[in-house]
Parts: structure tokens; C-alpha cells; sequence
């Protein structure tokens, strides 16, 4: 009954958490690609995830959370209710909200220390993604996001170069964000997964990112798709290059795991503010509300999450 249990954790955790944090790294990507082929991104996402997760597995003697899951150890017994994070979770994905699937899937088997130090590095990672997307932003907004550097764009040399970088820079974000996440995806599995264990892992994940891909990233597609121009291939490029900085250097700081969704948050509220004095001064109420809104969905998942994590400590005893 128990493998069972673990097994089935580990498939809800990994469709609930990739579909929920699709949108952080692939987001843009889907959005300005999305003339293409759904299977042909699939097959350069999947590739990216296949290298680094064996890479990881490799290096790490069988663990494929990069470390991050070294002061969360397994539980001797995974009982039933070690479910009700990723069901949750899945159910909140269905409706379309970005939550912290950190907070959510990693607290039910943390202590309140380690949860303590995953809020506090969330945070500063939210205040560090904000401040530097409007610095970035305010000085290269009327360069990039303008209309008149639109329009520009449709030159086709200019366009192919910017295709390239941002094939890259999707590849680079894709891969930290994965280094970061495996271990929201593998808190079910053993800590040193065998040679049999990584593939049929491998091959559950793959299978849930071509039912995400084929339906271009789900409901939570729409944080993206809401913000100023995030389909133009230049917003889109710069958008996950910034971020995959971001991850490398928080990521390196500690192997204490944090909540990526409030480090791209902070992105997309720090870039849509200072597209609002720069460029849309007239759109600025709105972007404070989009601000708002999304605040409020991440922040609404922490108290959701810490939730649960109190209830499965109320039932261990």
C-alpha cells in the first residue's frame, strides 16, 4: 500500500507541479511560439530536461534534487495523507492560479526551521527579481518595448537573431529552473534513485509535458498571457534570461530550497511597472491591480500550504 501511495504522490506532485510552474520558465516561450508546432517545443524542453536531470543523477550519486533535498529527508512511512499537498495543489492548477509549489509540496515533509528558511529566501528573491526588473526595465523599455522598436522587429535578419537568443536563453532559464524544482518533483522518491527508478521517472515526467505542451501550457498560460507584449520575441528573451540569472545566483547562495513563483512574480510586477511609467502611463491602475492579483494567488498558496502542513503534523499524532 505504501509504494503505491508514493508512486501515486509522485505522479500527481510532478503533473501538479510542472503544469503550475510551466508558465515561469516556458510561459513566454509558449506565447511567442505559438504558431509552432506544440510538439516541436516539447522536443527541445524535453531534451534540456533529459540531460539535466541525468546530469544531476550522475554527479550527485543518484540524487537528482542537486542537494536540495539534503535536510528533508524521506519519512520512514509516507501515509495517506501525505496526498493532500499534491491533490490540492493539482486542484488549485485546474483553476488556474500560481502557487508556490515549494511551499506547498516541500512543508508537509520540512520542519518549521527549514519552512522558516524557505519563506525568508523566497522573499528576498521576490525583492531581488522586482528591483532588478525595473532597473532593467526602466533603462531599456522605450529600446525594446516601444512601438516604434516593435515594428522594427519585423525586419527579418533582426528577427532571426532574436529567434536564436531566445532559444537559448529559454534552454538556460529551462534548465536552472529544473535544478531548482526536481526536488518539489522527487519529494516522494527515494533520495538515491536507481537506474531503473530515474527512467521510469523520466519517462512519467516527459509524458505529462506533452499533455501540458499540447494544450499550450493550460489555464495558468493566461499570468503571461496577460502582461504588456509578452509574446514579442525580444520581451520574451530578455524575460527568461533575466530570470535564469536570477535562479543561478540565489540558487547558489544555499541548497535551501525556494519558491521560484515569487522569484517570477517579482519579475513580471517589477517589468509591468516600469513599462507603466516609461511607455503606458495610462495603464498603470491596471498594472497595479495585475500586480495585486498575483500577489495575492502566491500568498493565498503559502497560507494554503502551511495549512496542510500543520494538518498532517496534527495527524502523525
Amino acid at each position: 500500500m505504501e509504494i503505491f501511495i508514493v508512486y501515486l504522490g509522485f505522479i500527481i506532485t510532478a503533473y501538479a507541479v510542472i503544469a503550475n510552474d510551466v508558465i515561469q520558465t516556458l510561459g513566454t516561450f509558449l506565447a511567442s511560439n505559438e504558431k509552432k508546432k506544440w510538439w516541436l517545443l516539447w522536443s527541445f524542453a524535453a531534451i534540456i530536461l533529459s540531460l539535466t536531470l541525468c546530469y544531476g543523477w550522475f554527479i550527485n550519486a543518484g540524487d537528482v534534487s542537486y542537494g536540495r533535498l539534503n535536510k528533508i529527508p524521506l519519512p520512514s512511512v509516507i501515509e495517506w495523507w501525505y496526498l493532500l499537498a499534491p491533490l490540492c495543489l493539482l486542484v488549485i492548477t485546474r483553476f488556474g492560479i500560481p502557487v508556490s509549489t515549494t511551499f506547498m509540496i516541500l512543508s508537509i515533509f520540512s520542519s518549521s526551521q527549514i519552512i522558516e528558511k524557505m519563506i525568508l529566501k523566497s522573499v528576498l528573491g521576490y525583492a531581488i527579481a522586482f528591483v532588478s526588473a525595473m532597473l532593467l526595465y526602466g533603462f531599456i523599455s522605450k529600446k525594446i518595448e516601444s512601438r516604434a522598436s516593435i515594428r522594427l522587429m519585423n525586419v527579418k535578419k533582426q528577427h532571426h537573431y532574436w529567434l536564436v537568443a531566445q532559444w537559448f536563453s529559454t534552454g538556460f532559464l529551462w534548465s536552472q529552473w529544473l535544478i531548482q524544482d526536481f526536488a518539489n518533483i522527487f519529494v516522494f522518491l527515494p533520495r538515491q534513485l536507481t537506474v531503473i527508478e530515474l527512467l521510469i521517472a523520466l519517462g512519467i515526467i516527459l509524458t505529462i509535458m506533452a499533455y501540458i505542451f499540447k494544450n499550450r501550457g493550460g489555464s495558468i498560460q493566461d499570468i503571461v498571457n496577460k502582461k504588456s507584449n509578452t509574446a514579442n520575441i525580444r520581451s520574451a528573451t530578455i524575460i527568461d534570461f533575466t530570470y535564469g540569472i536570477l535562479l543561478l545566483v540565489l540558487g547558489n547562495i544555499s541548497s535551501i530550497p525556494m519558491s521560484t513563483t515569487w522569484a517570477f512574480i517579482g519579475i513580471l510586477a517589477g517589468r509591468e511597472l516600469a513599462l507603466g511609467y516609461t511607455l503606458q502611463k495610462e495603464q498603470l491602475k491596471k498594472s497595479y491591480k495585475l500586480i495585486a492579483k498575483d500577489l495575492a494567488k502566491v500568498n493565498l498558496g503559502l497560507i494554503v500550504s502551511v495549512l496542510i502542513a500543520y494538518i498532517i503534523q496534527f495527524l502523525k499524532h
